[in-house]
Protein backbone atom coordinates (compact mmCIF):
# COMPACT_ATOMS: atom_id res chain seq x y z
CA UNK A 1 0.00 0.00 0.00
CA UNK A 2 1.21 3.39 -1.14
CA UNK A 3 1.25 6.19 1.50
CA UNK A 4 -1.49 8.08 -0.78
CA UNK A 5 -3.90 5.06 -0.61
CA UNK A 6 -2.97 4.39 3.32
CA UNK A 7 -4.11 8.49 4.05
CA UNK A 8 -7.35 7.28 2.08
CA UNK A 9 -8.27 4.80 5.19
CA UNK A 10 -7.63 7.29 7.53
CA UNK A 11 -10.22 9.86 9.23
CA UNK A 12 -10.27 12.53 11.98
CA UNK A 13 -6.67 14.01 13.32
CA UNK A 14 -4.79 11.14 12.03
CA UNK A 15 -6.15 12.07 8.42
CA UNK A 16 -5.24 15.66 9.30
CA UNK A 17 -1.67 15.21 10.67
CA UNK A 18 -0.82 12.75 7.69
CA UNK A 19 -2.76 14.81 4.69
CA UNK A 20 -0.58 17.94 6.15
CA UNK A 21 2.42 15.89 6.37
CA UNK A 22 1.64 13.80 2.72
CA UNK A 23 0.65 17.08 1.04
CA UNK A 24 3.95 19.71 1.49
CA UNK A 25 6.80 17.73 2.93
CA UNK A 26 6.93 13.58 1.94
CA UNK A 27 9.03 13.31 -1.08
CA UNK A 28 9.63 17.38 -1.45
CA UNK A 29 12.83 17.91 -2.12
CA UNK A 30 15.10 19.60 0.59
CA UNK A 31 17.42 22.38 0.39
CA UNK A 32 17.93 23.80 3.96
CA UNK A 33 20.52 21.33 5.91
CA UNK A 34 19.04 21.81 9.19
CA UNK A 35 15.35 20.18 7.74
CA UNK A 36 17.39 17.59 5.79
CA UNK A 37 18.61 16.94 9.54
CA UNK A 38 15.19 17.28 11.07
CA UNK A 39 13.89 14.53 8.61
CA UNK A 40 16.59 12.29 9.28
CA UNK A 41 16.05 12.33 12.92
CA UNK A 42 12.28 12.27 12.50
CA UNK A 43 12.95 8.91 10.67
CA UNK A 44 15.70 7.57 13.14
CA UNK A 45 12.96 8.03 15.95
CA UNK A 46 10.13 6.72 14.13
CA UNK A 47 12.13 3.45 14.24
CA UNK A 48 10.28 1.11 15.87
CA UNK A 49 6.96 2.84 16.66
CA UNK A 50 4.29 4.17 14.80
CA UNK A 51 4.86 7.45 12.06
CA UNK A 52 1.58 9.35 13.73
CA UNK A 53 3.66 9.27 17.29
CA UNK A 54 6.11 10.83 15.53
CA UNK A 55 4.00 13.85 13.65
CA UNK A 56 2.04 14.39 17.12
CA UNK A 57 5.53 15.07 18.54
CA UNK A 58 7.04 16.70 15.83
CA UNK A 59 6.83 20.73 17.24
CA UNK A 60 8.17 19.41 20.59
CA UNK A 61 11.13 17.44 18.70
CA UNK A 62 11.97 20.44 16.83
CA UNK A 63 11.45 23.13 20.77
CA UNK A 64 13.65 20.48 22.40
CA UNK A 65 16.38 19.88 19.61
CA UNK A 66 16.53 24.20 18.63
CA UNK A 67 14.66 24.08 15.54
CA UNK A 68 17.35 21.15 14.50
CA UNK A 69 20.31 23.59 14.53
CA UNK A 70 23.21 21.06 13.28
CA UNK A 71 25.47 23.27 14.84
CA UNK A 72 24.12 23.72 18.22
CA UNK A 73 22.81 20.13 18.36
CA UNK A 74 25.93 19.24 17.11
CA UNK A 75 27.57 21.29 20.42
CA UNK A 76 25.21 19.32 23.22
CA UNK A 77 26.96 18.13 25.88
CA UNK A 78 25.56 15.57 29.34
CA UNK A 79 23.53 18.77 30.33
CA UNK A 80 21.37 18.96 27.12
CA UNK A 81 21.57 14.68 27.15
CA UNK A 82 20.13 14.80 30.25
CA UNK A 83 17.37 17.67 29.69
CA UNK A 84 16.17 15.52 26.41
CA UNK A 85 16.22 12.33 28.44
CA UNK A 86 13.34 14.05 31.14
CA UNK A 87 11.70 15.89 27.97
CA UNK A 88 8.19 14.19 27.88
CA UNK A 89 7.57 15.92 24.99
CA UNK A 90 9.99 13.56 22.59
CA UNK A 91 11.03 10.11 22.67
CA UNK A 92 13.59 9.52 25.24
CA UNK A 93 15.50 6.75 24.23
CA UNK A 94 19.51 7.38 25.03
CA UNK A 95 20.37 5.98 21.58
CA UNK A 96 18.12 8.18 19.50
CA UNK A 97 19.21 11.27 21.61
CA UNK A 98 22.89 10.63 20.80
CA UNK A 99 22.26 9.49 17.49
CA UNK A 100 20.73 13.04 17.21
CA UNK A 101 23.74 14.35 18.85
CA UNK A 102 26.36 12.87 17.46
CA UNK A 103 24.98 12.97 13.81
CA UNK A 104 24.73 16.83 13.91
CA UNK A 105 28.67 16.65 14.32
CA UNK A 106 29.12 14.19 11.30
CA UNK A 107 26.60 16.50 9.41
CA UNK A 108 28.99 19.28 10.27
CA UNK A 109 31.86 17.87 8.97
CA UNK A 110 30.51 16.62 5.63
CA UNK A 111 29.52 19.87 5.18
CA UNK A 112 32.73 21.07 5.58
CA UNK A 113 34.43 18.45 3.24
CA UNK A 114 31.14 18.99 0.74
CA UNK A 115 29.78 22.51 0.71
CA UNK A 116 26.53 21.12 2.40
CA UNK A 117 24.56 17.96 3.86
CA UNK A 118 22.28 18.64 0.52
CA UNK A 119 25.46 18.37 -1.60
CA UNK A 120 26.56 15.51 0.20
CA UNK A 121 23.60 14.01 -0.68
CA UNK A 122 23.07 15.67 -4.01
CA UNK A 123 26.81 13.66 -4.90
CA UNK A 124 25.96 10.21 -3.87
CA UNK A 125 22.84 10.67 -5.91
CA UNK A 126 24.46 11.71 -9.26
CA UNK A 127 26.68 8.05 -8.31
CA UNK A 128 23.26 6.32 -9.08
CA UNK A 129 23.36 4.74 -5.90
CA UNK A 130 20.87 1.82 -5.66
CA UNK A 131 18.91 1.74 -1.94
CA UNK A 132 21.69 -0.86 -0.45
CA UNK A 133 24.54 1.37 -1.67
CA UNK A 134 22.74 3.85 -0.17
CA UNK A 135 22.27 2.09 2.98
CA UNK A 136 25.51 0.76 3.29
CA UNK A 137 27.11 4.72 3.03
CA UNK A 138 24.36 5.46 5.72
CA UNK A 139 25.33 2.94 7.83
CA UNK A 140 28.99 3.72 7.60
CA UNK A 141 28.72 7.13 7.74
CA UNK A 142 25.51 8.18 10.36
CA UNK A 143 24.77 6.39 14.11
CA UNK A 144 20.91 4.33 14.27
CA UNK A 145 20.34 4.16 10.73
CA UNK A 146 19.39 0.89 9.07
CA UNK A 147 17.54 0.34 5.79
CA UNK A 148 14.57 1.02 6.58
CA UNK A 149 15.31 4.42 7.91
CA UNK A 150 17.76 4.97 5.11
CA UNK A 151 15.02 3.48 2.45
CA UNK A 152 12.63 6.54 4.30
CA UNK A 153 15.01 9.47 4.77
CA UNK A 154 15.84 8.88 1.17
CA UNK A 155 11.80 8.92 -0.27
CA UNK A 156 10.94 11.18 2.20
CA UNK A 157 13.28 13.87 0.62
CA UNK A 158 13.22 13.00 -3.01
CA UNK A 159 16.30 11.26 -3.21
CA UNK A 160 14.73 7.68 -4.13
CA UNK A 161 11.23 7.63 -6.05
CA UNK A 162 8.01 6.14 -4.41
CA UNK A 163 6.46 8.72 -2.38
CA UNK A 164 3.62 9.40 -4.45
CA UNK A 165 1.52 6.92 -6.47
CA UNK A 166 1.23 8.58 -10.29
CA UNK A 167 -2.31 9.48 -10.11
CA UNK A 168 -1.89 11.56 -6.80
CA UNK A 169 -1.73 15.12 -7.50
CA UNK A 170 1.22 15.77 -5.34
CA UNK A 171 3.07 13.28 -7.47
CA UNK A 172 3.11 16.29 -9.98
CA UNK A 173 3.41 19.10 -7.81
CA UNK A 174 7.01 17.21 -6.65
CA UNK A 175 7.10 16.54 -10.70
CA UNK A 176 6.79 20.00 -11.33
CA UNK A 177 9.29 21.27 -9.04
CA UNK A 178 12.08 18.66 -9.87
CA UNK A 179 11.89 19.61 -13.53
CA UNK A 180 12.68 23.18 -12.51
CA UNK A 181 15.97 22.29 -10.96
Amino acid sequence: MTYCEYLATLTGNKLSLHKEYHDNHYGFPIDNDNELFERLMFEINQAGLNWILILKKQDNFRKAFDNYNIKKVANYGEKEFLRLMNDQGIIRNRLKINAAMENAKIILKISEESGSFRKWLDNQAENHRTLEDWIKLFKKTFKFTGGEIVNEFLISTGYLPGAHSPDCPVYERIKLLNQRK
